[in-house]
């Protein structure tokens, strides 16, 4: 049914005598607990592990999710998703995105004032509110908040999942006895976790202290021109089984930082979906299997893949 005036300024019951639908408590407990659970169960072994639900990993599920036959766990150690993506930058409200980054927000249908090089998002919580609300409205996708990785599955030298806890138990860990963790086992595991900080970069550091990769060097001063464009570049599988997007790509390879931008955040977790598609061995741009038409953008990412390979030394 069509929203009209009418249906607006006379919502479809009485205000003035409203009353709710009896429930008993426990009959609440049993619905949280009973769904949590069989999500937990479902996805003890899944397609696809998403750590960290900042701007790249928001767009790397969403991109992902596209494929109904991929089941994607994304486990944020925050209660509320979503990263620094709230706020544009320090304490302001606007985003700005660079072309063409703004076809991704096409898609999205997130509105923005246009300039001739870059777009502006009014309020950074846009973005984010609407990315969440599609991505997470589809069945293939379940959110884990405040829910921590502590550690890495590695099984002959590939990563094969990721270590679990309540966020609140990892932050407390030396205040209590000791807590076992949870584990998810999945085919491929998107690190997604920002640049160095509390919980930043957390899974780059783990592996170079099981010795899978030699060096974390960390992100270098602020350059936003060079940033976006190797950000995106160097997002990759940097070992068997483990896909880096986002300001953790900088974190690794020595990157500069990008500052209050946000088009790379998006494009590069595009392109982590798009490699995990690929090691899953499902139609996707990096080798020209989509099925639908190439974005814009594909052929950069083929071009990137093909020729800007790195490996860790």
């Amino acid at each position: 049914m069509a929203t009209t005036a009418s249906t607006l300024l006379n919502p479809p019951y009485d205000l003035t005598s409203f009353r709710f639908s009896p429930i008993k408590e426990s009959v609440v407990a049993r619905e949280m607990t009973r769904r949590y659970m069989t999500d937990m169960i479902t996805h003890a072994d899944t397609d696809v592990v998403i750590v960290g639900a900042g701007s790249a990993g928001l767009s790397c599920a969403y991109e992902l999710s596209k494929d109904p036959s991929v089941s994607i766990a994304i486990v944020e150690q925050s209660v509320s998703p979503g990263g620094g993506a709230w706020l544009g930058g320090q304490l302001f409200s606007a985003m700005v995105v660079r072309k063409p980054a703004h076809r991704f927000l096409d898609e999205l249908g997130v509105a923005y004032d246009e300039a001739e090089d870059y777009v502006v998002i009014k309020h950074a919580a846009l973005f984010t509110s609407t990315i969440m609300s599609r991505l997470l409205a589809r069945p293939n996708v379940k959110l884990f908040n405040a829910v921590a990785v502590e550690d890495l599955i590695v099984k002959q030298g590939r990563v094969g999942g990721v270590v679990t806890n309540w966020a609140l138990v990892s932050m407390n860990h030396d205040t209590q006895s000791c807590m076992d963790p949870n584990v998810m086992e999945a085919k491929v595991v998107v690190s997604s976790c920002g640049h160095d900080g509390p919980f930043g970069a957390t899974g780059v550091k783990r592996l170079q202290d099981i010795g899978m990769i030699s060096a974390v060097p960390g992100m270098k001063a602020l350059d936003m021109n060079t940033a976006e464009d190797e950000i995106v570049r160097l997002t990759r599988e940097v070992v068997p089984g483990m896909i880096v997007t986002g300001m953790e790509v900088a974190e690794i390879d020595g990157a500069p930082r990008m500052g209050p931008t946000f088009g790379a955040m998006m494009i590069s977790g595009q392109k982590a979906a798009h490699l995990a598609l690929k090691a899953l061995g499902r139609p996707n741009a990096i080798d020209g299997t989509a099925p639908a038409a190439s974005p814009a953008w594909r052929e950069e990412f083929v071009m990137s893949s093909k020729d800007d390979e790195v490996v860790d030394a």
